[in-house]
């Protein structure tokens, strides 16, 4: 789901000091050029209107967080929202997932974050559901050695295939893992996304799982 056109969209995050112009020249470098320390590096991919990166990075001061937004409109409520705040951890990037490996260096990102992604529930789409193993195999190349992603969603056929595209690998394990995550032992800490909260209002279970490259 995305919002509609906004009318100047594209121009204002192109001259927004919040996004990220020039990510390529940023690879391998994003903490000392962007952020100036060495704190962890927190990826959401596909942050929407950002409500989950906004709430991390006010709560979180010492990690640094960055949002992957593709769509204009979406991306730029959440620039409105960053504006608003004084806190100096949170940058945005309009960019395509897809090339990820192609703005950050090996093991520069020590954790993912994946929320209520797009679920291209046709076939012959699967390989850009974002818990495929083409995506899993782009994750591996930057996230750090013991970096995690972290996936959640409402989507039960999408949370299905993601959980079998992780135990027909020879790279990941799942370290945790509910199908209804809100009558869980493993609430405590969960930080909700818009999405999230509105699902979980009409009742519907919330899935999620923890993975990390196996020993």
């Amino acid at each position: 789901m995305r919002l509609r056109n906004i009318t100047g969209s594209r121009e204002f995050i192109a001259e927004n000091e919040f996004c990220i112009h020039n990510p390529e020249e940023m690879k391998g470098v994003w903490r000392e050029e962007i952020f100036h320390n060495d704190h962890p590096l927190y990826l959401e991919i596909g942050m929407g209107k950002g409500e989950f990166l906004h709430t991390l990075a006010t709560t979180n001061p010492e990690i640094n967080y960055l949002g992957i937004e593709k769509y204009s409109s979406v991306l730029y409520r959440a620039i409105e929202k960053r504006q608003q705040t004084d806190i100096d951890n949170l940058f945005f990037l309009r960019f395509d997932a897809t090339y990820l490996d192609t703005i950050f260096g090996p093991g520069e990102v020590d954790r993912i974050y994946l929320n209520f992604s797009d679920p291209w529930p046709k076939d012959r789409h699967a390989k850009r559901r974002l818990t495929s193993p083409q995506f899993l195999a782009l994750y591996d190349q930057v996230l750090a050695k013991d970096g995690i992603i972290q996936f959640k969603t409402d989507n039960r056929d999408l949370f299905d295939y993601s959980v079998e595209v992780v135990e027909e690998s020879e790279r990941w394990k799942i370290e945790e893992i509910t199908y209804d995550l809100h009558h869980s032992n493993q609430l405590e800490g969960n930080v909700m996304t818009e999405y999230e909260r509105k699902f979980t209002e009409k009742g519907n279970p919330i899935c999620r799982f923890v993975i990390r490259r196996g020993a």
